[in-house]
Parts: structure tokens; C-alpha cells; sequence
């Protein structure tokens, strides 16, 4: 497999309803699609850096100077046997692992493509610990629901999504807004699968507030404690007889060794963007298996083609947690690809079963919601376009 292009585009579509955790409201999402063409094939990715460094120190602008600058120059024209190789190939640029990640996921479909193969099938072939990965048609679908306003807008987030059919609730938490609002959820809705996600809004001395949390039988706290840190949470685990997951603080195998064997958690969510692309979460998922960690796929409010890419991962075995891949229309409405990624009334989507990501891009969308584009070839100095280009099929 060779790259013999690659074009950058940096979109910009409103989000359906407002998206707030602790980090702050967003209405809109601003995001960079990958494409790379090679042997008359296109392959799709998606960054899921953000426009302000709240999540990740990386952002769309860290992102398109770290591919435009260093990724491309490594990638374009240089043969790999597999995409998996995509990765170490940039050992030399350090951190930057979500623009990696972008472009080594548009290597994973472009690979996919041409070996005319669904995407969870490559994935499976390259997952070690992974017997029966990608033979899942259908994964289970979690939801994702913001903090609201109030707790009665939250609770008819609530019923909205159960009455959907998405077999996990997972809410938003930050102090002030925690207990209160899982109890009201667990009085009016009774044992539904619930867990909440701080995304680092606590301390090691919110413990004993934390800890009112265990009566309420939560399957996880997501990352309540720093983004950078592993120590501190080994210490609230033992304080705690809710488990905990860890997200932002996982962003290699290293990582995750450290914080298994400390016992700094017992679920870990695996997001590609986070540590380095599909190949870097095949080898998480791996080693969690290996230790009986259970995984779940975490979201970062993804268009249909980082959708895609997601359900594709999770057909892996130790995906046993439903995860944050829900339907599209909750999302962006269109969104760029057709048809829509669904949930159907059990809960559950489809895996798409045409070769790569196996979804139809909707291109008049991409172009409609592109702010700035860039494309680079084999043996050419990269080009800027103005925004009102016309777009190359």
C-alpha cells in the first residue's frame, strides 16, 4: 500500500442540540477529515481534536500543522505492507497521537478498499488476543447525554433515549451537578445501566463525595481525577466500591500497564484518537484482555466517518461494555455520509458489511462544510485552496 495523495479538509457542522460537560457548552463541531488516495482508491479519516484544548492539548490548528508539516512528508509515497505500520512509522514525532490517528485511520479504509474487505475484518486479522473479532454484525449502543439546564431537561433526555432503545445511560457529572442528578435518575427510571463521566472535574479530596455515589450502583465513574494522572486514582479505587474507567489518562500501553497494575482502574474506554489510531487500540485492547479488563468504545461527538471507524473497532471481543456510538441523527442532521448510522429498538447498530468503512460519503456535504483545505502529493510542496474550491471526485 502506497499514499500517493493526501487532502485536509477542516469542517465545521452544527451540532443538533448544545453538547456540555465540564469542559464548557459546544453548539458547533469543528473537525479535520483526512482523505488519501492510492492505486485509484480513497480511504476517510477523521480527527477528533477539537477547536480549544480542553480534552487534548491537540486541536485542529496542532493538528493540520503536525500533518501537513511531518506526517505527510513520512507517509506520501512510502510502501507499507499493512496500515498497522502506519503508526511506528511516525515514532519520531512525538505525542500528536489524534493527527496521527487521523491519518492512519484513512491508511486502515484505504487498505480495506483495496483488499475489498469490511474495515472490522482487517481489524480483526491484526488483533493477536482477538479469536472471533469482527464477526459481530451488530454492536450494543450506549448514549451519551450532557449537562442540562435543569433536572427536569435531564430526565426527558433521559426517557427521549430509553425510549429510543440504548442499552446503556451515561450523563455528565461535575461538582455540583452529580448526586442530585443520579438520584433523580435512579428514583424515576429505577436500575436502567448508568454511568457518569467527570472528564477530571475532581480531586483526590472530593473522595468522600464521590463515594456517595457507590449507592446507587453505577457500572463505572469515568476519569473523575486529572487527565495526567494514574497515582491518585489507584488511591480514590481503593476508596471506592463503584469501578472506575479511565479515558484521558490512557494515551498508550504503557499507560494502561501502569494504571492495571497500580489498580488505578478496573474498566478502561479506548478511543483510537487518543492513543495513536486503530492499530495502538487493537494492542489496548489486547492487553486488557489479557489482564480481564473490559473495554468499551468512547465518542468524541464524530461525524458518520469517524462513526464508521468506531463501529468497526468495537466488533473486537473485548469491546463487552456498550459504548458512545450512538445513532447520527442525534448528532447532525444530515450528517455527511448516507444512509444515517441507526439505532434499532433493541438497542443495538448494524456493522456496515461494504468494504473499508463500508459507508457512502456524502461529498456536496464535505464541501458545503469545509472552512480550509490543503491537499499534498508525491514529489509536490503542499496546496492551499481557498475555501471556495470545487471539489475533486
Amino acid at each position: 500500500m502506497k499514499i500517493e495523495r493526501l487532502e485536509l479538509r477542516l469542517l465545521k457542522l452544527p451540532l443538533v442540540h448544545f453538547f456540555e460537560t465540564s469542559f464548557g457548552r459546544i453548539y458547533d463541531k469543528h473537525f479535520i477529515i483526512v482523505r488519501a488516495d492510492g492505486g485509484g482508491v480513497s480511504g476517510y479519516g477523521e480527527c477528533v481534536a477539537e477547536r480549544d484544548p480542553y480534552y487534548s492539548a491537540e486541536t485542529n490548528d496542532t493538528a493540520w500543522h503536525i500533518i501537513a508539516d511531518f506526517i505527510a512528508p513520512r507517509v506520501l509515497g512510502a510502501p507499507f505492507s499493512h496500515p498497522r505500520d502506519v503508526f511506528p512509522a511516525l515514532k519520531a514525532i512525538r505525542g500528536h497521537h489524534m493527527a496521527k490517528a487521523a491519518v492512519e485511520m484513512a491508511a486502515w479504509d484505504l487498505y480495506a478498499r483495496q483488499q475489498g474487505e469490511p474495515l472490522a475484518r482487517v481489524i480483526a486479522s491484526g488483533a493477536s488476543g482477538a479469536p472471533g473479532g469482527g464477526s459481530r454484525d451488530r454492536i450494543a449502543s450506549g448514549v451519551s447525554i450532557g449537562i442540562q439546564d435543569s433536572l427536569d431537561d435531564l430526565a426527558a433526555k433521559v426517557e427521549r433515549e430509553l425510549a429510543v432503545g440504548y442499552r446503556r445511560i451515561k450523563i455528565k457529572i461535575k461538582p455540583g451537578w452529580d448526586v442530585d442528578a443520579v438520584d433523580m435518575i435512579r428514583r424515576r427510571f429505577g436500575s436502567i445501566p448508568l454511568m457518569v463521566d467527570a472528564n477530571a472535574a475532581y480531586t483526590l479530596a472530593d473522595a468522600d463525595h464521590l463515594a456517595q455515589l457507590d449507592q446507587y450502583d453505577l457500572m463505572m465513574i469515568e476519569q473523575p481525577l486529572d487527565y495526567d494522572d494514574i497515582a491518585d486514582h489507584a488511591s480514590l479505587q481503593r476508596r471506592l466500591k463503584t469501578p472506575i474507567c479511565l479515558d484521558e489518562s490512557i494515551h498508550s500501553l504503557a499507560d494502561a500497564r501502569e494504571a492495571i497494575g497500580l489498580g488505578a482502574c478496573r474498566i478502561i474506554n479506548i478511543k483510537p484518537g487518543r492513543v495513536g489510531g486503530i492499530g495502538e487500540s487493537i494492542r489496548l485492547h489486547d492487553l486488557c484482555a489479557q489482564h480481564g479488563i473490559p473495554v468499551w468504545h468512547g465518542g468524541m461527538l464524530e461525524s458518520g466517518i469517524g462513526r464508521a471507524a468506531n463501529i468497526h473497532v468495537s466488533t473486537l471481543p473485548n469491546f463487552s461494555l456498550p459504548g458512545d456510538i450512538a445513532g447520527s441523527k442525534r448528532y447532525f442532521d444530515p450528517d455527511l455520509i448516507e444512509p444515517p448510522i441507526e439505532v434499532a429498538a433493541d438497542g443495538t447498530i448494524a456493522v456496515p458489511s461494504g468494504p473499508g468503512l463500508g459507508v457512502s460519503i456524502r461529498h456536496e456535504r464535505v464541501e458545503r462544510a469545509t472552512r480550509r483545505y490543503a491537499k499534498f502529493e508525491v514529489g509536490s510542496l503542499k496546496s492551499d485552496v481557498p475555501a471556495d474550491f470545487k471539489l475533486q471526485t
